[in-house]
């Protein structure tokens, strides 16, 4: 008999086998040899609060991470809202509970982990309700320019705050910009290599900057055409002729990319592009702030 229990997906769900490995990284990184304040403070049961702060509303992203940093210092957490849960600061966000010396042992590496995930969270948000505000309708993405070693953790953060996280890796799509194709002496050529190793499996993501180019991949059969540093009527007037043009004979999609802001997201928000990807979600991100503090005991 089949199982009635409804499967509620939870953002943990999307970790890797290997990410508890890399928070034991973190932890021995912080303390290489002796816990001098460890010392000081003994192993007494205590309870802390963890606070949301800062001005203004923010997106909470991080706690499967911020769990298992403290999961394997012994501790427990319980959470008093929920991933991706908007809150006004000051909140309190969770409660851990453990041995003091361990409380502090994870405190500042779960305090920067929450802080920056939270950050690309609640910029992702703000961004793409942005985009919606000015009616566009097609996906708003991140991009690779991310931190080495913390990239499933910004990744993360541009999921929980709605937007897609653009390709992870260099293997999970195939993606031919300004040096490939010089390398390879042409847009037509690269593609064809590509094509050779890839299959069918992976999309096929080239950079162009001018229509002509574009023209050029299309034909070649790429599968997603970046229009490079396009804006203005020269974005808009690309990406109908290529649109016009290609219509019923070959099925693509147009990413514009490059220097997309806040600011100018207005501007750039026109329906006949597909994706917008822009590292303004995740690079030099504003980051909540967060604190730890242990409570007194009760008399």
């Amino acid at each position: 008999m089949a199982s009635t229990t409804t499967n509620t997906p939870s953002y943990a769900h999307l970790l890797p086998p290997s990410w508890k490995s890399q928070i034991a990284a973190w932890l021995a990184e912080d303390t290489p040899s002796f816990d001098y304040g460890g010392f000081v403070v003994g192993e007494v049961e205590r309870e802390a609060y963890l606070f949301g702060k800062g001005k203004d509303p923010a997106v909470l992203a991080g706690s499967p991470f911020v769990t298992e940093i403290f999961e394997q210092l012994g501790c427990t957490v319980e959470w008093h809202i929920q991933e991706a849960e908007v809150f006004e600061p000051v909140k309190h966000v969770a409660t851990v509970r453990g041995k003091a010396r361990f409380l502090l042992l994870g405190e500042r590496i779960a305090l920067n982990l929450l802080a920056r995930c939270s950050g690309i969270a609640t910029k992702s948000k703000r961004f793409k309700d942005l985009a919606r505000g000015y009616g566009y309708k097609g996906i708003i993405a991140g991009t690779r320019k991310t931190t080495p070693g913390f990239r499933l953790v910004e990744k993360y953060g541009m999921l929980v705050g709605g937007i897609d996280p653009h390709r992870h890796d260099l293997s999970s799509m195939i993606m031919l910009k300004d040096n490939h194709i010089w390398s390879s002496g042409s847009i037509t050529a690269a593609i064809q290599q590509a094509r050779a190793v890839g299959g069918f499996s992976l999309l096929l993501d080239v950079e162009v900057r001018s229509e002509a180019e574009a023209d050029e991949a299309i034909e070649a059969g790429a599968d997603i055409i970046m229009l490079d540093n396009m804006e203005g009527d020269d974005l808009l007037n690309a990406a109908r002729n290529l649109k016009e043009r290609w219509s019923g004979k070959r099925k693509f999609l147009l990413e514009s990319s490059g220097g997309i802001t806040e600011e100018n997201l207005q501007e750039r928000a026109i329906n006949e592009i597909d994706i917008f990807s822009t590292s303004a979600v995740h690079q030099s991100v504003a980051h909540i702030d967060y604190s730890l503090k242990i409570q007194q005991p009760k008399p």
